[in-house]
């Protein structure tokens, strides 16, 4: 699977180890210390775009060199709702390297899936955040993005892009997924952790006096009306960990992990061994939009292996799982 990776902040899906991050690096702010420019429509030399919205963008590159403009031109404008600060755009990609025209990957190729962007977001590439920011559901936009709004003088060595290139993208926007699951959640027996995740951020996790189950839990807090998880999809979530037995008792859970901290939801294929086994059991099968209660025994989570202050070795562990999305 040719994924780009580092375009997006992405956050580590269910503790998962980043050697298992096939799909995304993070991109951090440090990234983009350079002053950004303000978008334009356009900017001479221009590249040119051809191909149908819903498949892999041809992009043809000038001869010249680039200008130091960031663009953001809608080659085909979308009818559907006007994309807001904040929002989570699901949008399709094609991209290439200005100079020599090296590409960097297609979410159209195999394997692929949308990227989730935060619009607006100063933890994802303004390349990203600030192009799809009042676009219309539907666009196809192109971008050329110049260091400042891509990866900076840093660069990202992981994917080969240098300081000084310029970056091409073509962005279908598909679609605004909700932040959150909605509705009324379920109450949660007493020996069992008590959630709240009713604001936009990390859930509030309460751990009982009491010892975990020894087997795993998967109870459905709000059911979505969404399909079923299957195994094999890209499933996109807000999720927050925290260990069981270190936190036991206490009013309030120290998490080990949020997405919610990363700026934007987590993606990971399901089912299939990218992330611990009690996240592969106890999501596929759940409806998209559902909130999910998963305490997770070691054996089916990180068993003896130390993951730091906040999860250590041969910890029961509580997470909170809204499933956002799959394709």
């Amino acid at each position: 699977m040719l994924i780009v990776p580092a375009l997006l902040l992405t956050a580590c899906g269910g503790g998962e180890d980043s050697d298992k991050k096939k799909d995304g690096a993070s991109a951090s702010p440090k990234a983009t210390q350079q002053e950004v420019p303000k978008p334009v429509d356009s900017a001479s030399p221009m590249p040119q775009v051809s191909g149908a919205i819903g498949k892999k963008a041809t992009i043809t590159i000038p001869k010249g060199k680039p200008s130091a403009s960031f663009v953001v031109h809608p080659v085909t404008p979308g009818t559907g709702a006007e994309v807001k600060k904040d929002d989570l755009v699901l949008a399709d990609f094609t991209a290439k390297v200005w100079q020599g025209g090296k590409e960097l990957g297609s979410s159209y190729e195999q394997g692929g899936a949308p990227q989730v962007i935060t619009a607006g977001s100063k933890k994802v590439i303004p390349a990203f955040a600030d192009a799809v920011t009042g676009q219309r559901i539907g666009s196809r936009v192109l971008v050329v993005a110049p260091p400042a709004a891509a990866f900076g003088s840093a660069g990202n060595q992981q994917i080969g892009v240098s300081g000084t290139d310029t970056l091409v993208f073509v962005l279908d926007i598909k679609s605004v997924m909700p932040k959150k699951a909605e509705g009324e959640q379920a109450e949660i027996p007493a020996d069992l952790p008590q959630i709240d995740a009713a604001k936009n951020g990390p859930a509030t996790i309460t751990i009982p006096k009491n010892d975990p189950p020894a087997k795993l839990v998967d109870d459905v807090l709000i059911e979505g009306k969404g399909a079923e998880v299957k195994a094999g999809q890209k499933v996109y979530m807000q999720y927050t960990g925290a260990a069981w037995k270190i936190n036991q008792g206490k009013p309030e859970a120290t998490p080990f992990d949020s997405s919610w901290n990363a700026g934007q939801p987590f993606s990971t294929a399901i089912g299939q061994g990218q992330v611990i086994e009690g996240w592969d059991k106890g999501l596929v099968g759940k409806k998209v939009g559902s909130r999910v209660l998963l305490v997770i025994p070691p054996a089916q989570a990180y068993k003896d292996q130390d993951k730091g202050p906040n999860l250590p070795a041969n910890s029961t562990l509580v997470f909170v799982v809204d499933i956002l999305a799959a394709m």
